[in-house]
């Protein structure tokens, strides 16, 4: 799979607080033994939810991916985790962060840009994942410039313009990613509101179907045991609950080893089993197939035993004859 060092970009203006969008979060309760779903309708919590996705995805396509966070919201945006494969880290830069003031488009993808430049891990490859729910307010000159500085240093720079969003912003992103797309590619995934997770849309998107995740409810069954596992192996997606899904995967591996087993065992007890065809007696009326030699060898030891037998009689009883007639003539000398 690709190795890449990724950099997100969260839009946490007042845009964000907008509640066109639904994020689902579960709660489990020990006393009560029981799990309440909840529904907290906001961009951002829809943006965090996402990143969570997205870096799921990131390091099991590849575990020496590594991902980073950043904010572009309020006074100016704002590196909250540098690059790392520390999901505890990810989730700690979210928490940490507000909503307040506008966004700075033009700067956050810069700096953003300056955090990738420094990876430790030179081969991985280069991408800036962007969350807008706000209007864009650089001028449509200013990115194309920026698209083309991004592309002269390799770095791809995919968006997820959500949201409301009016036609001259979704215009302006359009002529950004006509400018910037490479061999690697950069993608542009406009999501309308709506009452599904922010999440569930971005699955189905090439931002992260280009690392081999499949979307969830469609495509084609990889590996599940019946058409209903939403295109999963297993039906179980492995970025919500990975335990399952490893134990799954290990348990269908032992299932198969075992099969293996049990073939090998049952291919050994056929050798036996005389072939289609062969009599299964012989003409003594003895069974035939692989003891037939030693049935022959036993003939042949107890035949020359017999003969044996005779010889040795035959010779006791002229003995014993010569013996008589010796007695005989001592009787008529006498």
């Amino acid at each position: 799979m690709v190795l890449e060092a990724t950099m997100i970009v969260v839009d946490n203006s007042e845009s964000s607080r907008n509640g066109d969008y639904v994020y689902c979060y579960i709660t489990s309760s020990p006393q009560r033994k029981s799990l309440t779903m909840s529904f907290s309708p906001s961009r951002w919590e829809a943006q965090s939810d996402a990143v969570n996705l997205i870096f799921s995805a990131k390091t099991q396509a590849n575990p020496e991916s590594s991902v980073g966070l950043m904010s572009m919201g309020g006074k100016g945006p704002e590196v909250l985790v540098t690059l790392t494969t520390d999901f505890g880290k990810i989730l700690d830069g979210i928490h940490r962060t507000k909503i307040r003031g506008g966004t700075h488009l033009t700067t956050g993808i810069q700096i953003a840009g300056l955090a990738l430049k420094h990876r430790q891990n030179k081969s991985q490859r280069q991408r800036i994942i962007v969350f807008t729910c706000s209007p864009i307010a650089e001028s449509e000159k200013d990115l194309v410039r920026l698209a083309k500085r991004m592309k002269k240093n390799n770095i791809n720079i995919d968006f997820i313009a959500f949201g409301d969003l009016e036609p001259e912003s979704t215009k302006k992103l359009e002529v950004f990613n006509e400018n910037i797309k490479g061999g690697d590619g950069s993608h542009l995934a406009v999501i309308p509101p709506g009452p599904s997770l922010l999440s569930d849309h971005l699955v189905t998107t090439p931002i992260l179907n280009g690392d081999g995740v499949a979307p969830r409810g469609g495509g084609d069954d990889v590996g599940g045991a019946d058409g209903g596992g939403g295109g999963f192996e297993f039906g179980v997606d492995p970025s919500t609950d990975p335990e399952l899904a490893l134990a799954l995967r290990m348990s269908m591996e032992e299932e198969r080893a075992r099969q293996e087993k049990e073939g090998k065992a049952k291919g050994e007890r056929m050798e036996g089993i005389p072939e289609e065809g062969q009599p299964l007696l012989n003409e003594q009326g003895e069974a035939s197939g692989s003891g037939g030699g030693d049935g022959e060898k036993m003939d042949e030891d107890e035949k020359e035993t017999g003969e044996e037998v005779k010889a040795e009689n035959k010779e006791n009883n002229e003995e014993g004859k010569k013996g008589g007639d010796e007695g005989a003539d001592k009787m008529d000398t006498a």
